[in-house]
């Protein structure tokens, strides 16, 4: 009897290991830090310009329009009375000064009247007046911070845009597009601080475009820019007068963004293309 021959024992399976994901750090929730914004319970108020040590603002005959009423009427402050309007005071009603020291004038919220007052005054620079105004910190910061980040982003314009993108604002603007370009962004750089809203609307604005053209095409010698009128180099024939006083170029500019002179822009184009 054939004794059934042992098979060795083979290899053990090989066990593959379970890839193991990296742990992952547990997301760390910011911390909020905890504010209440301030309100201010008193309204200040400042002299625009000058005032002196103590300047007193006048009362007597003091008219403005009433337009729930749609009819002029007198207003006077007197702190025994509810009213500021003249007509609604008692005969017992007593007018008292209203005075800025130093420029300044601080009214609580218990003189509801005086607040009245000063806000319908016409010295108010709300109401047209150049005497004093409200000083309102959160709307002028938030002024500031316009001003101040819109200047940031003309700033930006001048550093991040290539050169080439740069000379038509640089001729829009009057500034040397021969110069160095590092000498090109310093000029446009002060004009973007100066005029920062002008500056970042001029990357947009049709006239940037064509006055750039218009100028080098007079630079090519294609048009020839006269006091009376802006002519065809080649023929001499008349592309657009020029009135007395203004300058030829801007007229030219103006005429090309017509719907008369939009072929006269397409020609200029077409032979700097060529030139080119």
């Amino acid at each position: 009897m054939n004794t059934p021959t042992k098979k060795a024992p083979g290899r053990p399976k090989t066990v593959q290991p379970v890839a193991q994901e990296a742990p992952t750090a547990p997301v760390k929730k910011k911390r909020s830090i905890k504010r209440k914004e301030e309100v201010l319970q008193h309204k200040e108020y400042e002299i625009v310009k000058g005032g002196g040590i103590v300047y007193m603002l006048p009362q007597k005959g003091v008219t403005v329009y009433d337009s729930e009423n749609d009819t002029v009427r007198e207003i006077r402050y007197c702190p025994n009375e509810p009213s500021i309007w003249r007509d609604e005071q008692s005969e017992n009603a007593r007018r008292e000064s209203v005075a800025f020291r130093e420029g300044k004038l601080f009214v609580p919220k218990d003189k509801p009247n005086m607040r009245k007052f000063l806000e319908l005054h016409p010295h108010n620079s709300a109401n047209g007046g150049k005497v004093f105004r409200e000083v309102n910190k959160k709307k002028d910061a938030e002024m500031e911070l316009k001003k101040e980040f819109l200047m940031t982003d003309a700033v930006a314009l001048v550093r991040d845009t290539d050169i080439q993108e740069l000379l038509p604002i640089a001729m829009y603007f009057n500034v040397n597009i021969n110069s160095p370009a590092s000498e090109i962004r310093f000029n446009l750089l002060r004009i973007a601080k100066n005029k920062p809203q002008d500056f970042i609307e001029s990357f947009d604005s049709p006239q940037v475009q064509a006055r750039s053209i218009v100028v080098q095409a007079k630079d090519y010698q294609i048009i020839n820019v006269k006091t009376d009128g802006v002519y065809w180099f080649d023929t001499n024939s008349l592309i657009v007068s020029s009135p007395v006083g203004q300058d030829p170029v801007d007229v030219m500019v103006r005429f090309c963004l017509t719907e008369k002179g939009s072929s006269v822009l397409s020609s200029l184009e077409e032979r700097l293309e060529r030139l080119a």
